[in-house]
């Protein structure tokens, strides 16, 4: 793997506070969080894949507001057919169960959510140039869109992830458009030894390729940063800029 599967602190973190201003709609019974840039131009858009708190987690929805706010159209789907996990869930709580199932949350499963989305947002919606930005759980399915692991179909032209799990190693290799990554210095999900597995990885594909390492925060900080410092508000402002400004370039 290029990085490690889901463990908890994939499930840990703040709740963060604030008004989204986008809205809940359905698509082919899926619901999504959409939110517009001020002139509602729908062209360069981004394919929003959460963490396992998924569509309706606010903190989520107050990041989906912040890319419309510099100028792109945010799709962010429902990934979990109505089953996401809550923040903070019980000591026992098993997320390797909730994954694997019945009824699970593996790529059969998820997969379509995501190709769908990307349909829907080119034919319907009027989207030409699609990112995917993917936290943790998402971050598979931005890597998987980027190449030829999800199936036929329209895919992404860019990808940005945050502290990524359960991303194999084949499906980075894959990857045919350029990739940004937001590493935390400690992550026993994206460690030391998986982060530079990924960029011996990334160097041998030759697609353009960014690797930002954030010292003083761990795993979810880009989402879910529990702790208000100096350097962890840095570290998560600075992984949203590293955000736009990636896509600034590669979705012209």
């Amino acid at each position: 793997m290029a990085s490690n599967p889901p463990g908890r602190c994939c499930v840990t973190g703040a709740r963060h506070e604030g008004s989204p201003r986008g809205e809940i709609k359905k698509f082919n019974d899926v619901e999504v969080y959409i939110t517009y840039p001020k002139d509602k131009n729908t062209e360069n858009a981004i394919l929003f894949l959460t963490d396992v708190m998924g569509h309706r987690f606010i903190n989520a929805q107050l990041i989906a507001d912040g890319f419309a706010e510099n100028g792109y159209f945010v799709y962010m789907p429902d990934l979990f057919h109505g089953d996401p996990v809550s923040l903070n869930p019980p000591e026992d709580f098993d997320i390797m169960a909730w994954l694997n199932g019945p009824p699970g949350h593996l790529p059969d499963r998820v997969d379509p959510v995501v190709q769908a989305s990307i349909n829907e947002m080119h034919k319907t919606l009027g989207c030409k140039k699609i990112g995917g930005v993917g936290y943790c759980f998402g971050a598979k399915y931005v890597v998987r869109n980027l190449g030829y692991m999800s199936g036929v179909g329209d895919r992404l032209d860019a990808g940005y992830v945050a502290h990524p799990s359960f991303v194999e190693r084949d499906e980075l290799q894959a990857i045919k458009k350029p990739l940004a990554i937001s590493a935390a210095e400690t992550d026993s999900i994206f460690p030391t030894s998986k982060r530079h597995e990924s960029e011996e990885i990334l160097i041998g594909t030759k697609i353009p390729y960014q690797i930002n390492l954030f010292s003083g925060v761990e795993h979810g900080f880009a989402v879910r940063l529990s702790e208000e410092t100096r350097v962890g508000n840095f570290a998560k402002e600075q992984a949203f800029v590293q955000a736009i400004t990636w896509f600034n370039i590669y979705l012209p």
